[in-house]
């Protein structure tokens, strides 16, 4: 059961008995470290398959973690999602302990947002509702009351897609609205499962007889509220070991916090604590860029920050491409894919990585244009989106009635005719504040803006019917449906993903960071996200950034200050090449 393990992994594998800590790298095989502990512990009759709960945040994640374990002999494992655990005991419980049946799950709280919204007598779009809907989700996996969300929200420094005050109340509605329809949403399945655990020390009993082990993978993304229901699980035990990574945390827009993993060894003094920094994943060219990337962070995280130490053969240094414009990057991306296909490696192990998904469609359009299938993960296509096919039909509508319709003026050129159109949508020459579902939009409508731009340009005699034209063939060219190809996707969508050839683009300030990163802790958060994007390369990894939006356009844009000191070129450059950690031999693999 030890065989294959490195030296780390297997003190991670014997270590059976009180709290334990992994701090584990990127790619440094955590899930078979965490397996194989478990595994070990049964066959050595240390642990009972009953007795054992490992929790992690993904059903795709516990899925892998239950397949690995049947593979090692302890199918008898409870692997599952905090959520997925807490449902299966509160259906359990919920008889004794309040009687009856437990209150039906609403499938889609988004409808009773809006219901609550209306209620109040405020109005609230399509993606207004969705950020609305996630501020009440962050505010109850923080354990926020509805009358304290204004607060909360300030002192948290969030980004309200709303008035606060107006949030807090739609928010005590929808509240409200539940309990008279006796429905409970997924934030509730743990609200009230720790409600019982709390008030009923009979049940709490019987469930810490049943698990007397516990294992949480990316402990680093636990809620306050995960952490309160984990606790109770515990009881004054401490059988418990938590595998995370600080510099991985990338999701504190939903409330997840680093604090639970860098406060363990003061909550735990006498934890085992192991570091996995063998990276099996990436050479040592892509763990140098990392390493060198976090070199730079500042903050709690970055004072835990793990030194990685490739266990790869050397391969190609990281790729720095400068471009002139956004669409000069994207060309020049899709033909350095379409190489790298031609030279053997396959289009399913290549991703493009961006910021945000509305940076998707030029990529969409080039490497439709080489031929090239791809796949989007996170996201619909472009021209799929929501906002995008209305804003279709609304041109479409525009150019063959445009003289009848008000918002347009004979006078106006094509972009302007296009701007006049989308207004009406919602679009504005500033983008709205902070991130969500409202930004979201925004960006997809200003790309359309931007296309029509670059076209008229092109073609200044361009009419709106023909700029229409352009953009149904555009859709219809990318609606062929493959089965596999290159991945396009989100730094968010990609975390837990990892391909031989990466392409991290439109690393500009203002991008990367993002703009409405304001704060420190927001910024470096940023600097995690593309740690966690180059982290994602085994072999080959691309990092470009253009100078400007469009062809001809001024080039004011400037690279993302992540890479000062690692691109060639810039800041210290000189000093931080010095050659990367020599790789430390194990004879063993992830």
């Amino acid at each position: 059961m030890l065989d294959g393990l490195d030296p780390e992994q297997r003190e991670v594998a014997t270590a059976l008995h009180g709290p334990v800590c992994v701090l584990a790298g990127a790619g440094t095989g955590k899930t078979r470290a965490i397996t194989h502990r478990i595994a070990y512990g049964v066959r050595a009759g240390i642990l009972q398959p009953s007795t054992v709960l490992a929790v992690t945040f993904t059903a795709r994640a516990a899925g892998e973690m239950r397949g690995r374990l049947r593979q090692l002999g302890a199918g008898g494992v409870q692997a599952r999602t905090f959520h997925s655990a807490a449902l299966r005991q509160l259906q359990y419980f919920w008889p004794k302990a309040v009687g009856g049946e437990v209150p039906r799950l609403l499938e889609r709280k988004v409808q009773v947002v809006a219901e609550a919204a209306a209620r109040c007598r405020i109005r609230l779009d399509r993606n207004e509702l969705r950020d609305v809907t996630g501020e009440i989700e962050w505010s109850k996996v923080t354990q926020t009351a509805p009358a304290d969300y204004p607060a909360a929200v300030h002192k948290a420094g969030r980004e309200a897609p709303r008035d606060p005050a107006e949030i807090g109340q739609i928010y005590g509605t929808y509240e409200q609205l539940k309990r008279d329809r006796g429905t409970i949403d997924f934030e509730d399945v743990l609200l009230l499962t720790v409600g019982v655990l709390q008030d009923r020390h009979d049940i709490a009993e019987q469930v810490r007889a049943q698990y007397q082990h516990f294992v949480v993978d990316e402990y680093q993304d636990v809620s306050p509220l995960q952490q309160r229901l984990l606790d109770l699980w515990l009881g004054d035990r401490d059988n418990l070991c938590v595998v995370g990574d600080a510099s991985q945390t990338i999701y504190s827009f939903t409330g997840a916090t680093p604090d639970h993993l860098l406060n363990f060894r003061t909550r735990h003094p006498d934890a085992t604590v192991v570091k996995l920094v063998r990276d099996y994943r990436s050479t040592p060219q892509v763990v140098h860029l990392a390493n060198g990337l976090l070199s730079q962070a500042r903050g709690r995280a970055a004072e835990h920050r793990l030194e990685l130490i490739s266990q790869r053969d050397a391969g190609p240094e990281p790729a720095y491409t400068e471009y002139g414009d956004e669409p000069a990057e994207a060309e020049g991306t899709a033909r350095r894919i379409r190489d790298l296909i031609a030279s053997g490696v396959p289009a399913s192990e290549i991703a493009v990585l961006f910021r945000i998904n509305a940076q998707s469609e030029v990529y969409e359009q080039a490497l439709a244009d080489h031929g090239v299938p791809y796949q989007l993960r996170g996201a619909e296509r472009f021209f799929e989106r929501p906002e995008v096919r209305e804003a279709g039909v609304k041109l479409r509508g525009a150019a063959r009635f445009g003289a009848n319709d008000a918002l347009l003026d004979d006078a106006m050129d094509l972009p302007s005719e296009v701007r006049a159109v989308l207004s009406d949508m919602g679009w504005t020459s500033v983008p709205p504040a902070g991130s969500g579902a409202v930004r979201d939009r925004w960006e997809s409508l200003a790309a359309l803006v931007r296309l029509a731009e670059d076209f008229a340009k092109a073609r200044p005699a361009a009419t709106l019917a023909d700029l229409v034209a352009e953009l149904d063939e555009r859709a219809n060219a990318q609606h062929a449906p493959t089965v596999e190809g290159v991945t396009l996707a989100s730094f968010h969508a990609a975390k837990g993903l990892e391909w031989d050839a990466v392409f991290l683009v439109g690393l500009t300030e203002g991008m990367m960071p993002i703009t409405y990163a304001k704060t420190d802790e927001q910024v470096e958060e940023e600097r995690r996200l593309l740690y966690v994007g180059v982290t994602r390369a085994r072999l080959h990894l691309g990092l470009s950034w253009s100078l400007s939006r469009a062809p001809g356009g001024r080039a004011v844009r400037r690279p993302s200050r992540f890479l000062d000191g690692l691109r060639p070129g810039s800041g210290a450059w000189g000093a931080a090449r010095r050659p990367p950690p020599q790789a430390v031999s194990s004879g063993a693999a992830p």
